[in-house]
């Protein structure tokens, strides 16, 4: 389920589609303010596109806080804070401004305004995808609350700037759901991808780069990442309202997932471990001891 993907299933509100009289001009005019403008606006649509392409470029195999404790070049630049999010923008920005791209630069933006805009957007959204970060997340959740509040917006805020600030965070939530998209799918989907998250934590483990073998907390840590992340997540995706009967899809798919590690939780870390064993033979005595205690117990 790509981003792509979930931009196409971005629908009219029922009342309006089941209203056969109703113009194209009026059905385009309420989709565009039931969306945020996001359907009717191209150059809110594609930095979605550009930085979901991009939010994973040089990705070194390991979490922000391994990138701080090895305190390497990168930690140092980013001064801790989303490292890997942060590369991943300056390399693919530095890209996209090479001489090569300037007529694909031209059109994607016309002017320095729509450069900045779509800039900022990449930026908000790419950085969305760093989870971990509780500054981020608490300034987002506090975003989300005051866009979509039931409450009456502020008077002193114009129209604009509410629909602005939605868009915005809207964006922010599309792109978190496309990174994890494979938790709100077929269960066959969710597990290849889970599995290829497990091979790459088990990796670094058996390299020295975590303290922690995953094969003895998975079952738990996952459980925990669908109540604590994905399933709320999946729920906004729905109260926004802009995504009809997929959005019940995606919450369906993520309680099943989750309910998959609650009753053989145990049962698929095993069989994990059996199908990683043959492709991580250890290189060193001390990466031997690690791939001996994978899973045991």
């Amino acid at each position: 389920m790509s981003v792509s993907k979930l931009l196409l299933r971005i629908v009219a509100p029922v009342d309006v589609r089941k209203k056969k009289q109703a113009t194209n001009q009026k059905m385009a005019e309420t989709l565009h303010d039931h969306t945020h403008g996001i359907t009717s606006d191209p150059l809110t649509q594609f930095p979605c596109v550009f930085s979901a392409l991009i939010h994973g470029v040089d990705h070194r195999g390991v979490p922000n806080t391994q990138l701080a404790k090895e305190k390497t070049k990168l930690a140092d630049h980013y001064e801790g804070k989303s490292i890997a999010e942060q590369n991943s923008v300056d390399l693919a920005w530095d890209l996209l401004m090479d001489d090569n791209y300037e007529a694909l630069r031209s059109a994607i933006f016309e002017n320095e305004n729509e450069r900045k805009y779509f800039r900022q957007l990449v930026v908000n959204s790419v950085m969305a995808t760093d989870i971990m970060d509780k500054d981020l997340k608490v300034l987002r959740n506090a975003r989300w609350d005051k866009a979509f509040s039931e409450y009456v917006e502020d008077q002193d805020q114009s129209k604009k700037a509410a629909a602005d600030r939605k868009a915005t965070i809207f964006v922010e939530h599309l792109i978190q759901a496309s990174d994890v998209s494979h938790t709100m799918q077929h269960r066959h989907i969710y597990r290849k991808w889970n599995a290829c998250l497990f091979e790459e934590m088990c990796k670094a483990f058996l390299e020295g780069r975590a303290e922690t073998d995953p094969s003895k907390n998975w079952s738990e840590g996952e459980m925990g990442y669908f109540d604590f992340y994905i399933i709320p997540l999946a729920k906004k995706l729905k109260n926004c309202g802009v995504f009809s009967v997929s959005s019940d899809e995606y919450l369906n798919y993520a309680m099943t997932n989750r309910q998959v590690w609650e009753s053989r939780g145990r049962e698929v870390v095993v069989e994990m471990v059996e199908k990683l064993r043959p492709k991580m033979a250890p290189a060193n005595v001390s990466a031997s001891r690690r791939y001996d205690s994978l899973y045991l117990e």
